[in-house]
């Protein structure tokens, strides 16, 4: 082990004292290059009396110091994107390229916290009444907590904390202690940009951590992005303890392909968005619905192009995908895929026992490709989180999109069509939170709101966009009247308030 992660509260790096650690390798070699302190509920606590006391100060700070350390802080993260990407690349694995992307989506964000100012202008409506004005206003809801997972580990906690600080919060991160140190590089820039002691914080740990988090009072609201079985416990924890959640679950994600679609397009972007980062993408398309009688085509189209990807270590600059995040996660990636053919399912392509000429002991997988899944198999049902696609067959529209709308997952899915008529129709009936026509991963831009539907979100709220900014505030509506000195008394009235 040559190197030591240690959370960051109150401004600084403070060492962890349970005793506990959390290994880190690197995906491309398999050798643990890190250790990671995880916390105990008392080094949680700590971190969130740090925000709190923060939160006494930044929330009421103005607009203009607030925007000023943001932008101050996005030219710090420009310049240094390619140092987190790195980092990236060593615990993550997937390819460099890929994590520049990953840092690039995550600056959208902080360009939209940047102008925050637009967002925060309220309302107001004068003379409601005689001489009365109502003013509407969004506050912010004190310290947060957002909870990340381990296959973004820059861009899904920028979906979340710079909005947060914009609107006046104070902020406690947890990241997958898988992949710890990028999250500690956006603190130290923060701190660089002249952000305030305590109001970002991040916090190492494992489900002691988070259950604190979750119950902790002082804790007012709670993001968390991963798996639906943990989306759906943090969501009920959370909200049995008063908090605001929004909580963004796992996916099964489809792309229906019509019978008058541009197969080599559709072949690409199939291919492009199953296999990319290795599949660990809660937006990768893992089902391809191949409608009428173009199916073998298609398959044939994405078997040829998923042959000559070049898998390798993400450092390799022509590495097109890289290895998947720990052992474990490949073999559990292979189990579906060598389990395929007793469900029903025509392997294609099987990519599991692949390796690469000089990192032998690093988690690869190739690609894998399977035809002809019935509903019923396991690969289709479950989120595998890797670079497994499956295709799937229907005869009509109607039937293709009966069977999307039956997944319990509804995060994003894709329609490939020249017909307007077919993908208007598609968009409306298709029950997901984000919709492509001929856009194969339809992640929205800063602006608008990510989000699914059904299994894939548990509370009210999408991420960033509006939402974000409507879920770290609270309204509140002021009434004013101030009398004129030439009125005279108004007396006693019991009577139910009236506008006139």
């Amino acid at each position: 082990m040559t190197k030591t992660v240690h959370h960051w509260i109150g401004g600084k790096t403070v060492e962890g004292t349970s005793g506990n650690w959390g290994p880190v390798t690197d995906p491309a070699t398999g050798a643990v290059t890190t250790r990671v302190a995880l916390a105990s509920a008392e080094e949680v606590d700590a971190a969130v009396a740090a925000a709190k006391d923060a939160f006494a100060t930044w929330g009421t700070s103005s607009l203009a110091q607030r925007t000023t350390i943001l932008f101050a802080f996005r030219a710090l993260l420009d310049a240094h994107r390619d140092a987190i990407a790195e980092l990236i690349v060593a615990e993550h694995g997937k390819v460099h390229s890929d994590a520049l992307g990953e840092v690039a989506r995550g600056l959208e964000i902080v360009d939209l916290a940047c102008g925050i100012t637009t967002q925060l202008k309220g309302e107001l409506s004068t003379q409601v009444s005689n001489r009365v004005d109502v003013a509407a206003i969004r506050q912010p809801v004190g310290v947060v907590a957002g909870i990340t997972p381990f296959n973004f580990p820059a861009m899904v906690p920028m979906w979340m904390f710079p909005i947060a600080i914009a609107t006046g919060n104070t902020f406690v991160l947890k990241p997958s202690e898988k992949d710890p140190s990028p999250s500690l590089k956006i603190a130290e820039l923060l701190a660089e940009a002249g952000l305030p002691d305590g109001v970002f914080n991040v916090l190492h740990g494992d489900k002691v951590a988070v259950d604190r988090l979750l119950e902790h009072p002082d804790v007012a609201a709670v993001s968390f992005v991963g798996s639906t079985p943990i989306a759906r416990h943090i969501h009920a924890t959370a909200s049995a303890n008063g908090k605001r959640v929004q909580a963004l679950g796992g996916a099964k994600n489809h792309m229906l392909v019509l019978p008058d679609a541009d197969l080599d397009a559709a072949a690409d972007a199939a291919v492009s968005a199953a296999y990319g980062s290795a599949g660990e993408r809660c937006m990768a398309i893992s089902a391809v619905v191949a409608v009428g009688s173009i199916g073998d085509e298609l398959v044939e189209k994405i078997r040829e192009r998923a042959e000559k990807i070049t898998i390798g270590p993400g450092t390799d600059p022509g590495s097109e995908m890289g290895p998947l995040i720990t052992a474990e996660h490949r073999d559990k990636v292979a189990s579906y895929v060598r389990g395929a053919a007793d469900e029903g399912c025509q392997v294609v392509l099987d990519g599991t026992g692949h390796t690469v000429e000089g990192y032998e002991n690093g988690h690869w997988i190739g690609l894998s490709l399977l035809d002809h899944v019935p509903t019923t198999a396991a690969a289709y049902r479950d989120e595998i989180f890797g670079p497994v696609l499956c295709v799937l067959r229907a005869e009509t529209y109607e039937e293709g999109l009966a069977l999307i709308n039956a997944s319990p997952f509804g995060n994003g899915t894709a329609i490939f069509t020249r017909d307007g008529g077919a993908a208007r129709r598609f968009q409306l009936e298709v029950q997901a939170g984000m919709v492509g026509v001929n856009v194969p991963i339809p992640v929205p831009v800063g602006y608008h709101s990510f989000g699914g539907w059904k299994d894939s979100l548990f509370g009210d709220h999408h991420i960033y966009g509006n939402d974000g900014v409507h879920f770290y505030t609270r309204g509140k509506v002021i009434t004013t009247r101030w009398p004129d000195p030439s009125d005279a008394p108004a007396g006693v009235d019991l009577g139910f308030p009236r506008n006139h």
